[in-house]
């Protein structure tokens, strides 16, 4: 139920994000166009771009709700990363993009090919609009992404947040040029885009960690370990193994039991820790536990494998 209830308070999140970048691509797009804004109409190209791979996440979103399966047993939940590594990849190429218009915008000006006589007042105000709207997105999208643990909303809130910088080197861009200075847009642009680079960067290294299993740091393994040793039958703690799988984690321990006790005792035992690491660990989807029996009182060093 809470698996339903997050996955469809993700689904949300995407349609309103996507439903935005719509209304404000076919805004930006039509008033750039009219109002003679080469800022704004830049602004609205990136928007319909955000609509494209809007899209594609909210695919991705719904397949990573399937359940578990024969060829998936853990489930869909990577398609997330996935997800946020599309995001990173067109949040990257819409960056470079935007760095050579508006370079390219910057060299015709500096050799009188550059054509630009000031955009109308209708334009700033809808870039001043788009840097409003796409604030309170990206409020609430962080918080959704936050909440649920989602990389791919995360990563969506995170395109808001560089469209806010974009819509303002618009705003601004449109504000300078009708007072004459008309070299102000596209460097500001280019500005934005290495902004815009690094998140993209960002959104692609957590996504790629993700999906090539990065270990989990060594603060879990140590509140595993505290789980384990207050555990009444585990008598030592051998291996502690844990890998992330999309949002979630996976644990494999090894532990030393009496090797009086039976089967069904140790079994026991086990079923336990699996059961105390699942409910008291946020986001743990399964345990694996293997037991030995204690040969020796020689402590065995616990292993923390990950980095801090």
């Amino acid at each position: 139920m809470i698996i339903e209830k997050r996955n469809r308070k993700s689904i949300l999140t995407v349609y309103i994000g996507l439903a935005a970048n719509f209304i404000l691509a076919i805004l930006k797009t039509s008033i750039g166009i009219l109002g003679h804004s080469p800022a704004l109409l830049a602004d609205g190209i990136n928007s319909t771009s955000d609509v494209a791979y809007g899209i594609v996440v909210s695919i991705f979103i719904r397949l990573s709700g399937k359940p578990p399966d024969e060829d998936h047993p853990y489930g869909h939940d990577q398609m997330e990363s996935v997800a946020a590594l599309v995001v990173g990849s067109f949040v990257i190429t819409t960056a470079i993009a935007i760095f050579w218009n508006s370079i390219n915008s910057v060299y015709d000006l500096y050799i009188g090919e550059g054509d630009f006589s000031g955009a109308t007042i209708t334009a700033l105000w809808v870039a001043l609009f788009t840097v409003a709207a796409k604030l309170l997105l990206t409020i609430w999208t962080l918080k959704v992404g936050r909440q649920t643990q989602n990389s791919a909303i995360l990563a969506l809130a995170f395109d808001h947040r560089n469209d806010i910088f974009s819509a303002m080197a618009a705003s601004i861009g449109i504000f300078f040029g009708r007072f004459g200075y008309p070299w102000v847009d596209p460097m500001a642009g280019a500005i934005v885009s290495m902004i815009i680079l690094g998140t993209g960067i960002e959104i692609l290294r957590e996504s790629t960690a993700d999906l090539m299993d990065t270990l989990p740091g060594k603060t879990l393994a140590q509140q595993i370990a505290g789980f384990l040793n207050s555990i009444q039958g585990v008598k030592e703690i051998e291996e502690i193994h844990a890998h992330r799988f999309g949002p979630y984690l996976v644990a494999n321990v090894t532990i030393g039991v009496d090797g009086f006790l039976s089967v069904a005792e140790g079994d026991k035992i086990a079923t336990l820790v699996e059961d105390i690491l699942i409910e008291n660990i946020d986001l743990m989807r399964k345990v694996h536990v293997h037991y030995h029996p204690v040969a020796t009182t020689e402590e065995i060093p616990i292993v923390f494998p990950g980095k801090v």
